[in-house]
């Protein structure tokens, strides 16, 4: 059975449901963000809807339950509840509103249009916790995935169906790299999720980095950081589901998620709302574990043909690289980019830390001589790194080790190699090709 059938499968199953008798519930307690009703006995994840006191509907979601209480997170945290409210299932809150007309659209954590530009005529419909499917139907990531960005694709070769993490502190410079990546990445349908970030920054995302041909052909879907953490949190769910519906149709997505980070917090304010408790710098055990299940719904598929090749960005709070979150990210995805404040002090961007960073499917990708000449790079590299203290305060003498000595030499060619403007592209063949030359035997 195909991944698109299953999807089906478990919709028409939630729409059989659906067409029993309604259970209508009361509205018994409401904490600001947290709700209780009674006589409303739906599962976990079941959408609900709230009619207010001024007569206007919220939307809310089944988060879990307490004794014979049903525990609801609100969708909408302005909204005029009053004790005793009416509490309806929401037939539409399980599934996604998937399809070709989503190209060039920008949504919210709902699916509805945010560019003025009309309703979006959706014809097909994809679970939003996506669908469990078989390990081995995924595919080895063997072929390279153009990223457009010369550091990376020499020193840290993606390829097509592989998950990556760009960790750096605030202001670093996560956003431009990701939308050098946008620019320059050869898909057929690139999906973006700009969770948390300020609203202001999603207007200058779609002006300065989805502009021009790429715009046609990528869906955004956008939840500023003051909406409520279930909005944040079904918005990445959203985005996701949308790359695995095109995955299933064999084409090659990018889909990028600005930023993990911000769907874990969103999760911890969940999870710290249901009363779990507290763990390592207060997140609870289902932010942690939201990160794996979230990552794990990208890749390559083996029978379709398709791909999600994906990127999230890690913030690493007080530029703290063994932050929680950082190393949940880090030990499931298969390569991470870590951006470095000093590095980008110096004035190189992207402030990419060669030696910090690593592809965990490049071996697999490249040809000896790319290999070996990144190999090249990186020992120059380290042998810099570990002596900088020697170096800079003129305690290390000339001639002691070869190797120091060629790194000495060498590192104003390793930082203009770096070196890319935020408009310049830089092809796969390109960028292999000069660092064969510059660094190769």
């Amino acid at each position: 059975m195909s991944l698109a059938t299953r999807a089906r499968t478990m919709l028409e199953k939630v729409q059989v449901a659906e067409e029993r008798p309604r259970r209508i519930g009361r509205l018994v307690s409401f904490d600001g963000l947290m709700m209780e009703a009674t006589g409303f006995g739906r599962p976990v994840g079941s959408g609900a809807r709230v009619i207010t006191a001024d007569g206007h509907v919220a939307r809310a979601e089944v988060v879990g339950f307490r004794g014979n209480r049903t525990l609801l997170m609100a969708l909408d945290g302005d909204a005029a509840h009053a004790s005793g409210a009416r509490v309806e299932p929401d037939l539409a809150g399980g599934g996604v509103d998937v399809g070709p007309a989503l190209l060039g659209r920008v949504v919210d954590a709902m699916g509805e249009p945010l560019d003025g530009l009309g309703t979006i005529a959706t014809a097909e419909r994809w679970p939003l916790a996506g669908v469990r499917g078989n390990p081995l139907d995924r595919a080895r990531v063997t072929e390279p995935f153009d990223i457009g960005v010369r550091a990376v694709n020499s020193l840290l070769t993606a390829g097509v169906g592989q998950r990556i993490a760009i960790v750096a502190g605030s202001g670093v410079g996560k956003s431009v790299l990701m939308g050098q990546m946008i620019a320059g990445a050869e898909a057929d349908v690139v999906v973006v999720g700009l969770i948390g970030e300020r609203s202001r920054e999603v207007s200058d995302f779609l002006a300065t980095k989805l502009s021009g041909p790429v715009r046609d052909k990528s869906i955004v879907v956008a939840v500023p950081a003051d909406h409520a953490p279930l909005l944040r949190l079904r918005a990445a769910m959203r985005a996701t589901a949308i790359a695995e519906y095109f995955r299933a149709r064999g084409l090659k997505v990018l889909l990028l998620i600005d930023s993990l980070t911000r769907v874990a917090h969103a999760q911890r304010e969940i999870g710290l709302s249901l009363g779990e408790p507290p763990t390592v710098k207060g997140y609870p055990p289902s932010a942690l574990g939201l990160i794996p299940r979230l990552v794990e719904r990208a890749g390559a598929d083996r029978r379709t043909g398709g791909s999600i090749t994906a990127l999230y960005t890690v913030l690493a709070d007080g530029d703290d690289s063994d932050d929680p979150i950082v190393d949940a990210a880090r030990a499931i995805v298969d390569g991470h980019i870590l951006l470095s404040r000093s590095i980008s002090e110096q004035g190189v961007y992207p402030a990419i830390d060669v030696g910090r960073s690593l592809s965990r499917v490049m071996a697999d990708i490249v040809d000896p001589d790319h290999a070996r000449a990144a190999v090249g790079l990186r020992r120059l590299w380290a042998a810099f790194e570990e002596n900088r203290d020697l170096i800079l305060m003129g305690a290390y003498s000339a001639g002691t080790d070869p190797v120091i000595d060629e790194a000495i030499v060498r590192r104003p060619d390793i930082l203009d190699f770096l070196r890319q403007g935020p408009s310049e592209r830089l092809g796969f063949e390109e960028s292999r090709a000069a660092l064969i030359e510059a660094f190769g035997e």
